[in-house]
Formats: structure tokens, sequence, C-alpha cells
């Protein structure tokens, strides 16, 4: 039995053997691994990057009250356009009750010194009527007798205005809010009965109306410092819009923001750029939209696939390997110029007719 179990062992280590040796010889006698091998070639090469942003109007006016009140009544809604001039809501005027006591008090004020004034005028006018008193003294009275007049008159103005929100008559009256250009309501962020305040040099007051006009639309978007330097003022550029598939516009860059803003801490430019719309596309303001910017571009220029390229591990010198006999090649630096992600500019390095090794692809 011992001498069956050590040949059945034996046999085993034997099997091994034989498996192991027949492995190396299969293994040995496969092909040496081919590499492809790619040539230059002639092409067009972009660097375009592409930038989020919204379409919003050139220009956007927001109409403010130049008194405080309540809103009475609104005359358009969102979406209606206008004509400047047009009357889009009204204010009822609420007086502040200590402005109010105060005016009166004035007015109160200026017609007891306009009696007492007249009285006096009228006097010395009888007394210049009889020869009394000179020429010039009977003006002097007259002209305090005038100024007492107007002050009563401007007293019982102010006092209207507190309480009216203007003086009778007026074809500007602050109660009333216009369109001061033409254009679409894009918005209207009050209702009837809204409490409004004015606007003054310590408050930019409540916003009544926006209106924009929607066939002057410009896109808006940031750009990253590194590509902000190769952007020119006046370039074309291609908006693709978010809420409508397959549809994009053409608009020219027209403004380039000269300060950054910091990011989470990227730096980014503001850019511009005035839409050519399509009339068979409806815009809308606030639309997101993606524009594709050609930062660099070059006709007819010879270039390798970015797949064989290496770097130096150590320099990042680019470089590739030239074909020098079957399945033997050498390494050779290379300079390079722009790139689009896929094919990238040959500024030297490699003759037109030398094959290079596509270094990650191999033919088994």
């Amino acid at each position: 039995m011992k001498y069956l179990k050590y040949l059945f062992i034996i046999g085993i280590i034997i099997s091994a053997l034989i498996f192991t040796i027949n492995f190396f010889v299969s293994t040995n006698k496969k092909s040496v691994i081919d590499f492809k091998t790619e040539k230059i070639f002639t092409t067009t090469i972009e660097n375009n990057i592409v930038v989020t942003g919204k379409i919003i109007p050139k220009e956007e006016v927001e109409l403010k009250p130049q008194i405080s009140g309540i809103i009475d009544k609104i005359f358009v809604e969102e979406g209606d356009r206008v004509k400047a001039g047009d009357i889009i809501a009204k204010i009822r005027v609420v007086p502040n009750e200590q402005n109010l006591n105060a005016s009166k008090g004035r007015v109160k004020k200026f017609r007891i010194s306009l009696e007492t004034t007249e009285k006096e005028f009228l006097r010395n006018k009888d007394l210049f009527q009889k020869g009394i008193i000179s020429d010039s003294d009977f003006l002097s009275f007259e002209l305090q007798y005038n100024q007492a007049k107007q002050d009563l008159i401007n007293a019982e103005n102010d006092l209207k205005i507190i309480k009216e929100g203007s003086i009778g008559g007026s074809s500007s009256a602050n109660t009333d809010i216009r369109a001061t250009v033409p254009g679409t309501v894009l918005e209207i962020p009050v209702e009837e009965g809204d409490q409004v305040i004015e606007s003054n040099s310590f408050n930019s007051g409540t916003t009544i109306a926006a209106i924009a006009d929607l066939n002057r639309m410009i896109f808006e978007g940031q750009v990253d410092e590194t590509d902000v330097i190769l952007l020119k003022a006046g370039s074309e550029i291609k908006v693709s819009l978010g809420a409508i598939n397959n549809q994009s516009l053409t608009a020219n860059l027209r403004f380039i923001a000269p300060k950054g803003i910091d990011q989470q801490g990227s730096v980014k430019f503001k850019i511009e750029a005035d839409l050519i719309l399509n009339k068979e596309i409806n815009i809308k303001a606030g639309y997101s939209a993606n524009a594709s910017i050609t930062l660099q571009r070059k006709e007819n220029v010879s270039a390798l696939k970015e797949s064989v390229i290496q770097f130096d591990e150590k320099t990042q010198t680019p470089f590739v390997e030239i074909k020098i006999d079957n399945q033997t090649f050498d390494r050779r630096d290379v300079k390079l110029g722009i790139s689009d992600g896929i094919n990238v500019e040959l500024i030297s390095g490699v003759n037109k007719d030398e094959e290079i090794k596509v270094w990650n692809v191999t033919v088994n």
C-alpha cells in the first residue's frame, strides 16, 4: 500500500512538471507583441471652451415710486407690452402724521403773517397816495406783502403734496407710476394694497415693475481666469439654450470684465455677448444657456493623435517613439501646439513619413 501511495505522489509531480514545461514552450512560441503606428496628418484644430450662463435683457429698468404710500391700482400684467409714458400703477398717499401737522402749522403761520403784512401794506398805501411817505418806502412794504403771499402759496402747495402726492393739475403726479422706456413688463413684485417706500438718497425704494426690451437680449456667463486671457471682444460664439433642444444662436462677445470674482477659490470673469435673435425661436428672459467659445483656431497644421504622445516622468517633456525597424522604436522629443483633446498640433520633432508608436494599443 505504501508503494502505491508513493507512486501516486510521484505521478502527480511528474504531471505538474510536464504541464509547466508545455506552458513555457507554448508561450515562447507566441509572436512578439505588435504595436500600432500612426503618421503625421494635416487638419484644422480648434481649442474650445463651454461657458455656462443665462439669457437676460440687455437693459432692464426698475420702476420705483417718488412718494411713499399704498398701491391703489395696477393697470398692467406681466408680459404686457408698454410704451414710454404708459401708466403702470397708481399710489394712494398715506400722509405721515408728523409731517402733516408740521405742514399745517406752516400754513397757519404764513396766513397770519400775510394778514399782518396786508394791513401794514394797505395803511402805507393810503399814506403813499396822500404823499406822506416816499416812493422807496412804499415799495419796501409792497415787497414784504408780495413775499408773504408767495410764502403762503408755497406752504399750501407743500401741504397738498403731503396729503395727495401732487399739486392739483400737475401733469407729472407723483402718485402715477409710468413706464420710462418701451418694452415688455417682466415682473410686478407688488400687489394692490401693498405699502411702498419712495426712492431717495437713503433708500433705493420699492420696485413696482421691471421693464425690458426683449428684442435686445444678451448671454451672460463667467469664464475661468486661465481662459479669459485668450478671449477677444467682437469674437463670434455659439449659444445653446437649455430649454430648446437642437437649437443654437449666434452671439458677438462685447464685454469682458476687467476684474475677476473669487468663487470658492477659483477666480471667474464675467462676460457678455449680444445675441442675434431668430424670430422662429421664442426667447424668454432667464433661460439657462451654454456658450461654445473658440479660444484658438489653426487651419492646415501638422498634427498627431493625442494617443501617441507620452510624457517624461521627471521633466514632463512630451515625446513619441519612432519606428526604426520591425517593432523597434526610438524615443524622440517633440514640441507641441494647441490641442482639441483628440488631436494636437505638432510644431517640430517628427518628419512626415515617419511612423509613430501608439504606445497603449497593441495588435494581437
